[in-house]
């Protein structure tokens, strides 16, 4: 399937840098796209401190059942992560375990490694066997191919409906030492995470301990992939992976908190949300993004909670898509989620435009401004429910007829 590419793209893909420790090879192996790379693999310095954070889905699939079990049995260490696109391998029963059992063990032999080393993610149809062989037969290519460059073909592999390739990258000083980040992520439909985003991967050569890894990637993914939705609904196969080679130079650190991490958490936090935020630009069909800012919550989840009643309304969507400043569905989306929020002292804003306050709408209130807004490609709402001092921002998209002609004709 062939798309136009979204008109809330970046103008391009970024640079991206090597990462010390990290090398990357791509290769077209067949699994769904004839004649297009679908593959990736991942191949970590040894010693590297991996963590993980995985969709909750209870039908979740075969690949993010293997990589807990990894984290679990490597102590938070890894060597590989391998990627394809076209099939989820979700939904598969044992056939989908052994395809897992299959894969992993090619990489592991490729590399000289354990196979509770390699992470196997997956992405594509749902219910469809993974033709694993069209990947292990390919596997000893990837090794023999690997480089420290490469990023945007990686980002561009695990493709299904995107339109385009998502990459990002930071680099910071601890202890006095440059140490990059550098991740890629895909994502366009079935975007709503819960612990995750469809897919995302990024790498560091910071000298982090495992147990400080998955805490600094559980407290990021919470203020950003868990931030976002472009149609509510939460993906089998949700997944992001953080690796650390540890190839910066600094000491070892072992508690996320410390000061010394300062200036890279900010640096993870901002990648992250970068990537959250371009899944979303590229969201199936989606003309606008949309910013919902909800303020005066009982607190941050419940403000989250709020955000997303919004952002998933379908009257809401449609509004947007429609250039229509019709406030009276948020008003309804706040009062559906499930959370308190208080009626008589109610504000709603859209542009900055002040349009309603202590539940009722302002004075002479004026909507030729706030269509003018609605009409350009960013959206900005901004809600405060009157009852306490949390806040949350969650970010989503429209809902237009492409959304819908782009999953009907998903399969075909």
């Amino acid at each position: 399937m062939t798309l136009p590419r979204s008109p809330l793209a970046p103008g391009a893909f970024p640079e991206m840098p090597s990462v010390p420790g990290v090398r990357m090879a791509t290769a077209a192996c067949g699994v769904r796209y004839p004649g297009r790379p679908d593959v990736v693999l991942f191949e970590l310095a040894a010693g590297a401190a991996m963590a993980g954070v995985f969709t909750r889905s209870a039908t979740a699939a075969a690949p993010v059942l293997w990589c807990r079990h990894a984290l679990q049995q490597s102590g938070g260490r890894g060597r590989a992560v391998l990627v394809n696109a076209g099939n989820a391998n979700a939904f598969t029963g044992r056939r989908g375990e052994l395809a897992v059992n299959e894969t992993v063990a090619a990489v592991a032999e490729a590399l000289g490694c354990e196979v509770e080393s390699v992470y196997p993610a997956s992405t594509g149809v749902i219910g469809e066997p993974l033709p694993s062989e069209r990947i292990t037969g390919n596997v000893p290519g990837l090794a023999g191919h690997l480089s420290s460059a490469g990023w945007a073909d990686a980002a561009d592999a695990i493709r299904t409906t995107d339109t385009f390739a998502k990459g990002a990258a930071r680099t910071v000083r601890v202890e006095g030492v440059d140490v990059t980040l550098a991740g890629i992520a895909k994502g366009s439909g079935m975007i709503q995470p819960d612990m995750a985003t469809m897919l995302s991967f990024v790498f560091t050569d910071a000298n982090l301990e495992p147990a400080a890894l998955q805490a600094l990637l559980e407290d990021a993914n919470d203020r950003t992939f868990n931030c976002i939705t472009v149609d509510g609904d939460t993906s089998t196969s949700d997944t992001v992976l953080l690796a650390a080679t540890g190839q910066a130079g600094h000491m070892a650190i072992a508690d996320p908190m410390d000061e010394r991490l300062a200036e890279f958490r900010e640096a993870l936090l901002d990648l992250m949300r970068d990537l959250a935020q371009q899944v979303v630009r590229d969201g199936e069909g989606a003309q606008r993004f949309v910013t919902i800012r909800v303020s005066g919550a009982r607190d941050r989840l419940s403000a989250r909670r709020i955000g997303f009643a919004i952002a998933n309304s379908p009257l809401v969507k449609t509004a947007v898509a429609g250039r229509d400043p019709n406030w009276g569905r948020i008003v309804m989306a706040v009062g559906k989620a499930g959370e308190p929020a208080n009626r008589d002292r109610l504000a709603i804003a859209i542009g900055g435009i002040e349009i309603a306050r202590a539940g009722e709408p302002v004075p002479d209130y004026d909507e030729t401004p706030v269509q003018q807004h609605m009409a350009g490609r960013e959206i900005d709402i901004a809600v405060d429910v009157g009852v306490g001092d949390g806040s949350a921002t969650v970010w989503t998209c429209d809902l237009t007829h492409g959304y819908v002609d782009i999953n009907a004709d998903y399969r075909s």
